[in-house]
Order: structure tokens, then C-alpha cells, then sequence
């Protein structure tokens, strides 16, 4: 990186904020008519399947397409692609299996989605890192309204159709294959003159070993709680959850994903590790991201209950008095969100999947506590206050990691920065 850490991320990440915008906005817009169009159980039952499915497509292609903006030359990032494909195809047969346990189990036949579900949501990561190895930004915001502006207005026309769960759950299916094909992911799975996948496995191994349990123990406290909900409170009450969290954290999205996106390739150009100017573009990163999360937790804070009540109607204004409960912890993740590709590109992500692994089970417990406490509400309120230490911290380290000129321990064996 230049000596001006966030030189090139402007552009790139305000290409990206804007189509990142457009795709958020459909879905702000259409969530008064969606919640009319579809009760609170409904909503429930299609996060609970979105969380299960979420759990698999996070793991899909065993994280080795963010190794992508790493790779030396374009032989090895078309390896890793075919890599990817290969493992993603057996990700699927296996969701497929347990599609069928599920369904076995007394599940609703709508389970029979999940290995769709796995298998647009794999394409669309590998696709979106593929895209961010060749910087085409412009492609990657347009993806981004095709892929979640589009679920949102498939879901409308669901919802108008009469088709309940079903149509929640093919909607996004649809919009993520969409983006997908926008990207142009060549679907090959190379050919015998490319890198040995052993010798791809064996260099990139930090991302199925650490980012993968990494990633899937992420998606499976969402999947936790939506399931401790539903079982403590009912579906009505998950559909609050997952409705109120889905759009509390749509702000975390959309600034999370344009701007690690464009800080990605530009860390990854430090050669692996923490440079002066890398760290203190994360140290101007996480003061910028701040002063805009202040005014969504103050927003919340004052008119959650209000805004659900006159946005999604009456039936979710219990959805509101849970926002204003979750809205530090809302914050916090606005911050924190941007920042995971870092300990990707410092070669920490041992140190990432430990700490991890602890704020996920104190999510969980406080969760649960907060539930016996108060209710959905009470769950809320744990949450947010056990989740500031967590988030704090974890600003903290990478704001005073070590950088190349210091002595910099391996990062398999440290513990804290």
C-alpha cells in the first residue's frame, strides 16, 4: 500500500456503497408491503431455514474463494476456482442428504430447497470473490441490486401469489443465481495444466482449517438462536428476530461489504502481513465507521418501538422494542462487519477463530439468559451489553497489531496481539 492508507478505496468503495444502496433500498422499501403480505409465523419458519441454509453455503467452497485476491498469478487463482467448484459440488450432494433427514425429522416439505439454497449462495461467493480478485467493482454493485433488490421483489410477487414459505425461501434462490450469472463465473473446472490442487490445499490450508469453523460456527450461533427462540417463545417470536435483525443489520451489509471489498486486494498488497500504512488504514477505518454507526444507535434507541409500528404495521412493534434493546449491539457489528477480511490478509486467523468461538458462546449464553430474564426484549438488552466488551476488544487488537517493522510472532501460535 501507498503512503496514504486509504488511497484507491474511495472510488472503488463508493462504486460499491452505491450499488450496495440501490440493492438495500429495494428491500427497505418493500419490507411494509412484505409483512402484510407475510405473518409473523411465516417469517419465522423462512429464517429458520434461511439460518439452517446459511450454515451450509458459508462453508460451501471451505472458504478457499477468498484465497482468491491472494493468489500469485492467474494459473493459480484459475486452480483455485475449479478447487472451489469441486468442493462446492460436494457440499451440495450432502445438504441434499440432509434435506431428506430434515424432512424425516417432520419438517414442512419445503425443506427440498436447501441444496438450492446451498448451491446459489456458493455460486454468488465464489462469483463476488472472483470479481474482487479482478477489481471489477462496477460489476460487483450491480450484482448486489440484482441479488438482494431482486429477492425482495420476487418475494413481493410471492407473497401476491399466495405461495407462503415456499416463495419466501425461492425468492432469494432466484436473485443470488441472477448475480451470479451477471459476474460471468466461469463454470470450468480447469484443465490438467493448472496448479496441482494438493499444492493449493497446502498453501491456502489457514482458510478450510481456520476461516471455515471460523465462518460456520458465525452462521450457526444465527442459526442457534433463531432455533432457541422459536422453541423458548414461539415462531412468532423468531420472526421478530430474525426480521428485526435481518434489517437492523442491513446498514452493516451494505458498508461491511463495499468497503472490505475495496480494502481487501489493497491489504493483500502488503505481502501477507501488517504494514504501517495498512494498520493505519484500519485505525482511520474504524474511527470513520463510528461516526456512523452514533447516529443508528441513537435512531434506535429513541424511536425503535414507533418506526416498526408505522413501517411494518402494528404486529411488529414488539420487532421495534427489540431493535431499540439490540441497537449498541447493532452498532458494534456496523463496525466490526468491514473489518474480517483483515486478519484474512495478516495471516491471523487462528487468533480470529479463537476469539471468535468465545464471543459466540457468550452470544448465546447471554441469549439465553436475557430470555429468562425478560422475554425477547430481555434477550436483547444481554446481548447488547455482553457483546460491547466483545466488540471492543476485538477493534482494539487490530487497531494495535504488530506491523512488519515489529517482531511479529507466527500467527498459528499467538494468542492475543
Amino acid at each position: 500500500m501507498s503512503g496514504k492508507p486509504l488511497q484507491g478505496l474511495a472510488r472503488a468503495t463508493f462504486t460499491l456503497l452505491v450499488g450496495g444502496a440501490m440493492a438495500q433500498a429495494l428491500p427497505l422499501l418493500l419490507v411494509p408491503l412484505l409483512t402484510r403480505l407475510f405473518s409473523p409465523a411465516e417469517f419465522g419458519l423462512f429464517h429458520l431455514f434461511a439460518a439452517v441454509a446459511a450454515n451450509l453455503a458459508v462453508v460451501a467452497c471451505a472458504r478457499f474463494e477468498f484465497a482468491l485476491p491472494l493468489a500469485a498469478d492467474e494459473p493459480e487463482a484459475q486452480a483455485l476456482r475449479a478447487l472451489c467448484l469441486r468442493v462446492l459440488a460436494g457440499t451440495v450432494a450432502l445438504s441434499a442428504l440432509g434435506a431428506v433427514g430434515w424432512w424425516l425429522a417432520g419438517a414442512a416439505a419445503w425443506v427440498a430447497w436447501l441444496p438450492a439454497a446451498v448451491a446459489a449462495a456458493g455460486a454468488v461467493s465464489l462469483a463476488t470473490m472472483w470479481a474482487t480478485r479482478a477489481q471489477r467493482f462496477q460489476a460487483l454493485a450491480v450484482a448486489r441490486v440484482l441479488q438482494y433488490g431482486g429477492a425482495a421483489l420476487a418475494q413481493v410477487a410471492a407473497g401476491w401469489a399466495g405461495a407462503g414459505v415456499p416463495g419466501l425461501i425461492a425468492a432469494p434462490i432466484a436473485a443470488a443465481l441472477l448475480a451470479t450469472a451477471w459476474l460471468r463465473l466461469p463454470l470450468a473446472w480447469g484443465s490438467a495444466d493448472l496448479v496441482d490442487w494438493r499444492v493449493l490445499v497446502r498453501k491456502y490450508r489457514d482458510f478450510p482449517l481456520l476461516n471455515t469453523p471460523h465462518a460456520f460456527a458465525g452462521a450457526l450461533q444465527d442459526t442457534a438462536s433463531v432455533a432457541l427462540i422459536a422453541a423458548t417463545l414461539g415462531p412468532a417470536a423468531a420472526g421478530f428476530w430474525g426480521l428485526g435483525l435481518r434489517y437492523l443489520k442491513a446498514p452493516a451489509t451494505l458498508v461491511g461489504s463495499a468497503v472490505s471489498q475495496a480494502l481487501y486486494p489493497k491489504l493483500a498488497a502488503g505481502g501477507g502481513r501488517a504494514t504501517v500504512a495498512g494498520r493505519q488504514a484500519v485505525r482511520q477505518l474504524i474511527g470513520l465507521l463510528a461516526l456512523g454507526a452514533a447516529p443508528l444507535v441513537l435512531v434506535l434507541w429513541t424511536l425503535g418501538p414507533w418506526l416498526f409500528a408505522w413501517l411494518f404495521g402494528e404486529a411488529w412493534r414488539e420487532a421495534g422494542s427489540l431493535a431499540q434493546a439490540l441497537a449498541l449491539y447493532i452498532g458494534l457489528h456496523f463496525m466490526a462487519a468491514p473489518l474480517a477480511v483483515v486478519t484474512m490478509v495478516w495471516q491471523a486467523q487462528a487468533w480470529a477463530l479463537k476469539l471468535a468461538l468465545f464471543g459466540q458462546v457468550l452470544f448465546v449464553g447471554a441469549l439465553v439468559a436475557g430470555m429468562a430474564w425478560g422475554g425477547l426484549q430481555g434477550a436483547g438488552w444481554a446481548v447488547s451489553v455482553a457483546m460491547t466488551g466483545y466488540f471492543g476488544y476485538y477493534m482494539l487488537a487490530l487497531a494495535r497489531w504488530p506491523v512488519s517493522t515489529d517482531p511479529v510472532p507466527d500467527p498459528m501460535e499467538q494468542s492475543a496481539p
